[in-house]
């Protein structure tokens, strides 16, 4: 089987959006689509693939800046964690509070759950909810050949989300990426939420804020 992976920095704060694609069914599904709609589409079309999912880490404004536009435009289900829908809600005061202007989001379809497993064609994609950046901040791993972690704005490289905004816990951030995170195969390759990608080896003994 093969499994189709591109991210690619989209949006006013260059928040990492990712596509995850299976390239024997074509469905798909975008990981924080945070603006720049029109090269996310580009994207998906580049990979001859149908989006399915719309999947959230977290409901900030910049990664969910984008959500309506590509519902309207592919009719992919829109999937959040339950936690962060007081955040989603309130998306044109996140955005306006930050200086940028936002449309009114469409409705979520779906409210993920911890441990749940995303059908992407024939891959699956483990939600993996990890409060304390927000309450709702949610990771998504692939466990194929290569593990990958799509993990939002949970973990960086050596370093972690803040947790100063609404809803944040250091407390909690920590403790979701000691006993959640830190758990999966050290191989496993972290995508994070902006910037460069890092593993989970590298953080164990590199991040100053979460390592062994």
């Amino acid at each position: 089987m093969s499994l189709i992976l591109e991210s690619f920095p989209v949006g006013p704060l260059q928040c990492n959006c990712s596509i995850i694609g299976c390239k024997e069914t074509g469905e798909a599904a975008v990981v924080d689509p945070g603006g720049d709609v029109d090269l996310i589409l580009e994207a998906v079309k580049k990979h001859g693939l149908t989006v399915k999912y719309l999947l959230h880490t977290h409901a900030h404004f910049d990664h969910i800046i984008g959500s309506k536009a590509m519902k309207e435009k592919t009719g992919a289900a829109i999937c959040l964690s339950k936690g962060d829908e007081f955040l989603y809600d309130n998306l044109l005061m996140q955005a306006s509070r930050f200086g940028f202007k936002a449309e009114a989001p469409l409705p979520v379809d779906h409210y993920l759950e911890h441990e749940e497993e995303v059908q992407i064609g024939m891959h699956k994609a483990q939600v993996i909810h990890t409060p304390g950046h927000t309450p709702g901040s949610t990771c998504f791993c692939m466990q194929e050949q290569e593990s990958v972690l799509f993990a939002g704005d949970t973990l960086f490289q050596r370093s972690i989300g803040r947790t100063d905004l609404w809803g944040g816990s250091f407390e909690q951030i920590v403790d979701s990426i000691q006993n959640r995170l830190f758990t999966l195969d050290d191989s496993t390759r972290v995508v994070t939420g902006h910037g460069p990608d890092t593993d989970i080896w590298t953080e164990k003994k590199q991040n100053p804020f979460v390592g062994s």
